[in-house]
């Protein structure tokens, strides 16, 4: 049979098709069965308007690119960054920030790891809290006024592809930032009912105006905040 097939090319061909069918369908067909591919985890959330404003300004200037969010399920990387990362940890990011390389370290747990000065410092020089980084500064977040007058244009859409945003938080969204970043305008409770375990407060030191440094660090201190890994155990092991 090998010989007749090395020998026909069309047959070979006929058989090459039919080979990778059965593969591929043995891996799509389980997948209509499932109600969802990812495990739902208590605690996560679809992103506050002003950690959003922080995550379009991450992607923006590349950090992804020297940065991974992805904790591997290995020992070493466990016990350096973390729990390994979960595919629901990823489910509000359009696109993911897996990434694929570590110039710098993972980012996947940083969330309350460092205090807000430390951030401000990182971002301004990063050689003033890492005497070894090559990462370069950005100094000009802190003196850019960050645009979100738009953020419930950006909530509704996300919604359209699936986001759980309310109309409660679209409506709130402009105001939200505000709250977020001063802690002082707004109502901080119903926020927090919002989007619980947000950080709130004056992220980049200037309580006069929201920057983007201000998104960019509260878009960090959520990073790996969301699920409690105390208390976290996988689906298998609930029964």
């Amino acid at each position: 049979m090998h010989k007749i097939l090395e020998k026909n090319l069309i047959l070979l061909i006929g058989a090459i098709l039919v080979t990778v069918s059965i593969g591929g369908l043995v891996q799509i067909v389980p997948l209509y069965t499932m109600e969802s591919t990812i495990e739902k985890v208590d605690g996560m959330r679809p992103y506050s308007p002003l950690e959003l404003a922080g995550r379009n300004i991450y992607i923006r200037e590349g950090c992804y690119l020297c940065h991974s969010q992805m904790i591997r399920p290995f020992r070493d990387e466990a016990e350096r960054y973390g729990h390994y990362s979960l595919a629901a940890e990823s489910m509000y990011d359009h696109p993911f920030q897996w990434g694929s390389k570590r110039t710098g370290p993972d980012l996947a747990r940083v969330g309350g790891k460092y205090s807000n000065d430390w951030h401000v410092a990182h971002m301004v020089d990063p050689r003033s809290v890492v005497p070894e980084s090559i990462m370069p500064g950005y100094s000009f977040m802190a003196d850019r006024q960050l645009s979100y007058l738009n953020m419930d244009d950006h909530l509704y859409t996300l919604r359209q592809v699936g986001d759980p945003y309310s109309d409660d938080q679209i409506r709130s969204a402009v105001s939200d930032v505000g709250t977020q970043a001063n802690g002082e305008n707004g109502d901080v409770d119903a926020f927090l009912a919002r989007y619980p375990k947000a950080a709130i407060g004056d992220f980049d030191g200037n309580p006069d105006k929201v920057t983007e440094l201000d998104a960019l660090i509260a878009y960090l201190q959520i990073l790996g905040r969301m699920v409690d890994f105390t208390t976290y155990k996988p689906e298998m092991n609930r029964r």
